[in-house]
């Protein structure tokens, strides 16, 4: 692959306009937007190598993975000597992630120039750190062992940590700053425990090709494999923020909504799924792992969707989604998996979850962005101080409208193909287990929950009559440099989907894991979908959640406060909108028992370690302030003490003499 040797270059482009940006000084970007033009113009040529790297990925060979890489660093020990490389490792995962990744932040780049012209001086560190971000993402993607996919990790966790709290004046965004990184280390540690079991298991070689290649090799047992694909779920769980990690993404709404569409949305929180998916050859050694994840994507998808439901900011709504949406992209993929594990038979689970990805890269960052041009035009989050906007933001209503009815799963729209992939794979399941039966019906509730709370989002923002005539009378439509990203993400959100009728599902499929027997036609393809009954099945959900909210809050024939006026549904909602308590045990877990620890260690820090040392710091000084005092600088005084130690030694041998 011709192409694929310069695939290195695509995260030096963004690291370079981070790299001019932040260091080139206030000055020079003062008349060019804070560098927004060097940001876009590199990430522009990230996004071309990226598409030509992953075309030629996709179309040609045999779906052996593109291998390049150098020896980084050397460690000797004893007898053993360990090398770390650093390399790319290109595979049709690696594409879709490029194509992902290097389109939604262009465009969202693109996007920036319009949505953050107002913030003056603070442009500038905005284009830096979103470059650097783009820049450590790519190479997060591109990596080829797990040691070097640990330190982009990271990385892409500080510049989350940077962009959450850009607007750091205010308490709440500092705040969100740190609880997602502080929440976040939870997963990352695990996913270090991971690597340690990997590193140890395979005689210290962390490479994809190796590890890949030599699963039967692992030193420990199948035992200790699964712990440490468990541990490295664990830092899925954390990045993908999956129950019970979830609960830093709503807070991180206080950065900007940009920030949102691109980390929040499309790129970051996808990285945790993108391991899973990296790591699917080693994990299909280990049944329990994917048991594992499957139920803990399915529960994190009805679990989250329940709190979208009665929320009322709208970039808090997307972000329950957000967090359901990759709770679905782990079912799929640890169903598909456990059932390979106990059938050997191909399973449509892996390539519905990263087709969702895909998909939901697209309609998501649409959404966030559609919702920034909202929050751009009445300066306001609150969807109660909304309505009536479809008549002033006319291309955000319909782009918005497109969005909605894609995430709802309606068809042809993109979301569609890639939901009922994921319940058709988890529906497969149960004949291999029981609990895939409450999966799926977890599964079918989300689509039906889903519907209900993204069309609640849309008539709330746009139809009816205004429910605050100052917010609606300042309402403007965004400029060409916002709505026209816009404008092609809504043509991604209805089209992408398609692309599961020309050969993705063959295309996707890991390489050495299992290949399907024949590529069906698109043809055959659609009729075996339309003449399945759960297409219909989830399909009817979908519009039974879109009618429920059209009857409350379009026709109003139905008062949503029916649902909160009594003892238990205040109570409920109350629960709701308090995310179950989660909040608050977090804050209870940090003020009692990691504080509590805290000062645990700090007692044993400074009163018995630093009070050992002290004791005998002041021993010393105490016994050398004696041996001062004799110090007299007298001859006589010393001739005297020499005199008496000398006959003191002349008695002692004597004495023992004598003995």
């Amino acid at each position: 692959m011709a192409f694929a040797e310069y695939a290195w270059l695509i995260p030096i482009f963004p690291l370079i306009a981070f790299v001019v940006i932040g260091f080139l000084g206030n000055r020079l970007f003062k008349k060019w937007e804070g560098g927004a033009p060097v940001a876009i113009g590199m990430t522009a040529i990230s996004l071309i190598l990226s598409l030509v790297v992953a075309f030629e990925a996709l179309t040609t060979g045999d779906g052996t993975p593109f291998v390049q890489s150098i020896e980084w660093l050397v460690v000797q020990s004893g007898d053993f000597a360990f090398t770390f490389n650093m390399g790319i490792y290109i595979d049709n995962l690696t594409a879709l992630m490029l194509i992902v990744v290097s389109f939604v932040a262009t465009l969202v780049v693109i996007y920036s120039l319009g949505y953050m012209h107002e913030e003056g001086e603070k442009k500038r560190r905005y284009y830096a750190i979103i470059s650097l971000f783009i820049s450590v993402m790519l190479g997060l993607v591109l990596a080829s062992n797990f040691l070097q996919m640990f330190i982009f990790w990271e990385l892409v966790g500080l510049c989350s940590y940077l962009l959450i709290g850009f607007w750091n004046t205010r308490p709440s965004a500092a705040s969100a700053a740190k609880k997602a990184f502080l929440v976040t280390r939870i997963g990352d540690i695990m996913f270090m425990i991971g690597l340690f079991v990997l590193f140890v298991g395979f005689q210290g070689n962390l490479d994809f090709e190796y590890i890949f290649a030599n699963v039967d090799a692992f030193i420990g047992g199948n035992d200790l494999l699964t712990f440490g694909t468990l541990m490295i779920f664990g830092g899925a769980v954390g990045k993908s923020a999956q129950f019970p990690l979830h609960d830093w993404l709503p807070d991180a709404m206080e950065g900007p909504t940009t920030v949102s569409a691109l980390i929040h949305a499309a790129t970051m929180v996808k990285a945790g799924v993108y391991l899973v998916a990296r790591s699917y050859p080693v994990m299909v050694d280990t049944p329990t792992t994917l048991l594992v994840v499957a139920c803990i994507g399915g529960f994190t998808a009805l679990f989250a969707a329940t709190m979208a439901l009665n929320n009322t900011n709208i970039k808090r709504v997307l972000a329950y989604s957000t967090i359901s949406q990759l709770g679905y992209m782990f079912l799929a993929l640890g169903a598909g998996g456990y059932i390979y594990t106990q059938t050997l038979e191909p399973n449509v689970g892996y390539t519905a979850g990263m087709f969702h990805l895909m998909n939901h890269a697209f309609f998501k960052a649409l959404l966030f962005l559609s919702a920034g041009a909202v929050i751009h035009a009445v300066h306001t989050e609150d969807m109660r101080l909304m309505g009536g906007l479809s008549k002033k933001l006319k291309i955000t209503s319909l782009v918005m409208l497109i969005g909605c009815i894609s995430i709802a799963g309606i068809p042809p729209f993109s979301g569609f193909w890639s939901k009922d992939l994921i319940l058709e794979a988890v529906f497969e399941g149960i004949s291999v287990s029981p609990v895939f039966a409450v999966l799926y019906a977890f599964g079918l509730a989300t689509a039906f929950l889903t519907a209900f709370y993204m069309f609640r989002l849309w008539f709330m923002t746009f139809s009816g009559e205004p429910r605050d005539q100052h917010t609606y009378e300042h309402a403007h439509e965004s400029p060409a440099v916002m709505w026209v990203p816009l404008a092609l993400l809504a043509a991604l959100a209805f089209g992408s989907g398609f692309a599961f009728l020309f050969g993705f599902e063959a295309s996707i499929v890991p390489h050495g894991v299992f290949e399907f027997d024949h590529v069906a036609s698109a043809g055959d393809l659609l009729v075996a979908m339309f003449t399945n009954v759960l297409t219909y099945a989830s399909i009817i959900v979908a519009l039974a959640g879109i009618g429920l909210a059209y009857l409350m809050y379009k026709k109003k024939s139905i008062d949503p406060a029916r649902f909160t006026s009594g003892t238990v549904g205040k109570t409920i909602s109350n629960v709701l909108l308090a995310r179950y308590g989660f909040t608050k045990a977090y804050d209870w877990i940090g003020l009692k028992v990691v504080y509590g620890v805290a000062k645990v260690a700090d007692f044993i820090d400074r009163r018995i370690i630093d009070g050992i040392i002290n004791a005998i710091s002041a021993g010393l000084i105490r016994a050398g302030g004696f041996l001062r005092r004799a110090q007299t600088g007298l001859v006589q005084a010393y001739a005297v003490v020499v005199v008496a130690g000398g006959s003191l030694i002349v008695i002692l041998l004597f004495l023992v003499g004598g003995i």
